[in-house]
Parts: C-alpha cells; sequence; structure tokens
C-alpha cells in the first residue's frame, strides 16, 4: 500500500506545471501572513513574566510561526482535496513540523544546559537528525529505511530486540531525560530561594531531585517503547562489577559527599584548611568542593579527601577569629604608654570586635628592644585579614609617632681591644 506522504517532492513538482497551483500558492502565502500576523499581535517579546512563566512565554514566541502557520494550511488541505490536488501544501507540513520541532529542542536544551560547545554539539546533532527524517520523508524513502533497521536484531538476555526500537528508546530517553532535567532546574532554584531550610540541605535535596527525576524519566520511558525493564539488570550487574573495581574513588567521593552535604561538617561560606590550602567554601558538589583563597586561587578537593583527612574549619561553631600583629619598640620606651596606643588603635577599627576586647601582650626581652604582640579578634574573617593588618600597623605606627615611642632597628657595638691583631699597642 502507497503510503500518503510518499514522494512528496515528486507529486509537488506535478502541482506546480498545474494552472490550479495559484489556489495553492494563495493559501501558502495566507497562512504565513496569518502566522506573522499573530506573533506581531501578540508581543511576546514584551511580556514580562519569572520562572517558568517565563519559559513558557520564551517557549511559545519560538514556536508560534510554525503553529499558528500548521493550524490554517491543515484546515485547508482537508477542505481543497475534494477540488484540487494539495500535494503542495501536503509538502509544507513536515516543513513546519521540522521547524517546529528543531525550536523546541534547541530551546529546552538552551534552558537545560549552560551555553558551551557541548550544547551546540546537541544542537547540530538534532538538526542534523530532523532535517534528514524530513528529506527521507518527503522523499518516500523513509518507510524503506525504517524496514531496513527493524530487520536489523541482536538478543540482550532473553529480550529480543531491534535497532529501530533500540533507536526509538534512545530518542524518546532523550526527550524525558531533557524534562527530568528541566524539572529538577526548577525544583533546585525554588530550594536554593527556600531561606528557612540550611544551603546544605537545599543542595542535598536539590540533587537527590534531579537524582530521582532521572531515574524515573528511564523507568517511565523504557516500558513504552516495548523494553522490557528486566534487560536493564544486565546493566545493573555491570556497573556493580565497574564500582567495585574501577570507579572506587568516584564512588567513594560520590558517598562522602552526602555525607558532607547531610552532617553539615563543612558548609558554604565556611573557612577552612585543608591539605596545607586556606580559604573560603565556595560550591559543594557531591563529588568536590571548591576553596576559595583571599588571592583568587580555587581549590577543587575531592569529598573523600575531606572525610578521610584532618579539615581545619575556622568558623564551624562560631565565625571569630583571632590573629596576631607583632611589634618591637626601644628599651627607653614607655611600655605601658606603648601598650595602650596600641589596643586604642584597635578599639578605633570597624571591623575589630569589642568583645573579646584587643589586648596587647609583652612577648621577651630581644637583643634590639621588647617584642610586643597586640591580639584582636574579627567576626567577617571572609574578607581577610591583609587589609585590616595594614591599617592597624598605620594607626599605630602615626600613635608612636605622635607618643615619640621609638621602633628600634638591629645595632651593632664594635669594640677593638688593644693588642688584637692589626690593633695599635
Amino acid at each position: 500500500m502507497k503510503h500518503p506522504f510518499s514522494n512528496l517532492l515528486e507529486n509537488a513538482w506535478f502541482d506546480l506545471h498545474d494552472p490550479r497551483v495559484v489556489w495553492q500558492i494563495a493559501v501558502l502565502l495566507s497562512c504565513f501572513v496569518l502566522a506573522w500576523a499573530a506573533g506581531r499581535a501578540l508581543r511576546l517579546a514584551r511580556v514580562e513574566a519569572d520562572g517558568i512563566w517565563k519559559f513558557g512565554v520564551g517557549g511559545l514566541r519560538r514556536i508560534l510561526f510554525p503553529v499558528v502557520a500548521l493550524i490554517p494550511l491543515t484546515l485547508s488541505i482537508e477542505l481543497l482535496k475534494h477540488w484540487i490536488s494539495v500535494d503542495l501544501l501536503r509538502l509544507f507540513v513536515p516543513l513546519l513540523i521540522s521547524l517546529l520541532l528543531v525550536r523546541f529542542f534547541f530551546y529546552l536544551l538552551r534552558h537545560v544546559f549552560a551555553r558551551g560547545s557541548i550544547v551546540r554539539s546537541f544542537e547540530r546533532a538534532i538538526a542534523v537528525l530532523v532535517w534528514g527524517g524530513l528529506v527521507l520523508h518527503v522523499s518516500g524513502l523513509l518507510p524503506d529505511v525504517i524496514d531496513v533497521l527493524d530487520d536489523i536484531t541482536f538478543h540482550l538476555g532473553t529480550q529480543k530486540l531491534t535497532l529501530w526500537l533500540v533507536l526509538q528508546g534512545l530518542f524518546w530517553v532523550v526527550i524525558t531525560l531533557l524534562a527530568a532535567m528541566w524539572l529538577s532546574g526548577i525544583i533546585e532554584a525554588r530550594l536554593m530561594r527556600a531561606e528557612s531550610l540550611h544551603s546544605s540541605l537545599r543542595v542535598v535535596f536539590s540533587r537527590l531531585a534531579r537524582a530521582l527525576l532521572v531515574l524515573l524519566a528511564v523507568l517511565v520511558v523504557l516500558p513504552l517503547v516495548g523494553i522490557n525493564l528486566t534487560v536493564l539488570s544486565v546493566f545493573g550487574g555491570a556497573i556493580g562489577v565497574g564500582l567495585g573495581f574501577g570507579l572506587q574513588k568516584i564512588a567513594s567521593n560520590y558517598v562522602s559527599g552526602f555525607i558532607i552535604l547531610l552532617d553539615r561538617s563543612i558548609r558554604i561560606g565556611d573557612l577552612i584548611t585543608v591539605d596545607n590550602f586556606y580559604g573560603e567554601v565556595k560550591t559543594i558538589t557531591t563529588r568536590y568542593v571548591v576553596v576559595r583563597a583571599a588571592d583568587g586561587r580555587e581549590a577543587i578537593i575531592p569529598n573523600e579527601l575531606l572525610i578521610a583527612t584532618t579539615v581545619l574549619n575556622h568558623s564551624y561553631s562560631n565565625r571569630q577569629i583571632r590573629f596576631a600583629l607583632a611589634l618591637q619598640i626601644a628599651y627607653r620606651s614607655d611600655l605601658q604608654r606603648a601598650m595602650q596606643l596600641m589596643e586604642d588603635a584597635a578599639r578605633k577599627h570597624v571591623r575589630v570586635l569589642a568583645d573579646p576586647p584587643p589586648k596587647a601582650f609583652l612577648l621577651r626581652f630581644a637583643d634590639s628592644g621588647i617584642d610586643l604582640e597586640l591580639g584582636v579578634w574579627i567576626g567577617d574573617p571572609e574578607n581577610g585579614t591583609l587589609g585590616i593588618r595594614s591599617e592597624l600597623y598605620l594607626d599605630i605606627w602615626r600613635a608612636f609617632q605622635d607618643a615619640g615611642i621609638e621602633i628600634p632597628y638591629p645595632q651593632r657595638e664594635v669594640r677593638i681591644l688593644p693588642g688584637a691583631d692589626g690593633a695599635p699597642g
């Protein structure tokens, strides 16, 4: 039986030699003008929306033209086919459907994934598949290609599969995975705005939601395309063996990541020292933690390392930290006055906490002078200590200058004894 849409190109070519083709051209132009006018009238580009409504408005704006053109085109085909040949109009139906699919998938990909080379590769692959299928369809070769793919069979366990069935399964798996990842993105955005939940719990719930949605998408789509779920037992065994031998580190990092997120031993914003690297925790994922130092360097630390080694968390139970400034004054300077000036300079600084108060200490009587130390506490360690150190040193220097307190430098006294080599007798 001849397919009603086979050899559309050949039939459309015959229509072009028929004088009555002017009616088909008029219908096409009317459909395109109507679609263009609908886009101008709705003005979706100016509609302000947020969240899921923004996604819906943006998607509708991209598919509005082919959708609006398809509706009157399909109705016209049903009305005119009783009087004239409408193969030229039929040719534009798959063209508009292909345009609709390409625009929809590209828009979905750009919202599911970040912009980059991978997304562009997906877009090119989808465009090739859609337009390639369109060429096969309008040329009448698509049924033959499907028959060839359906004749290629193989067995996976007790399940008999065909290449065409596998391709259908892959197509629907990709569709459902994209939908699942889009939904997980919406859930993650809502969770991140939930101020009542701890930041670590938000990350945990968002990761779990994504994993569950992806698993649900695979479990739902496979039976729909006729693939028995028992086939997955073969892959499950292979994955188990791979995790047991070749993926131990990866599995360990993922398990460690969930442990860190659940026990809250390390949280976003904490200041930690691990593997001799000090910085602020910027990102916690299920595989690694990103720690940013004050100089802009970022360390990507595997979660397993954070579980198996000692981690210095400088802000675990209290974000207040203490640091010290070392000074030396001359022996002839007023010691009590110098210590008082150091404490007064610290109290005037906006970042220094009043409780615990800054305190000056006498450390030792050194060779060139008296060593002092000023200990201060701050409550915003994420802003670093280099800037406050510099400002405090400058304030103390000015106070010492005004009070006449001397900061010594190394001095050596050389005495030449009588009778030494080269010395006068």
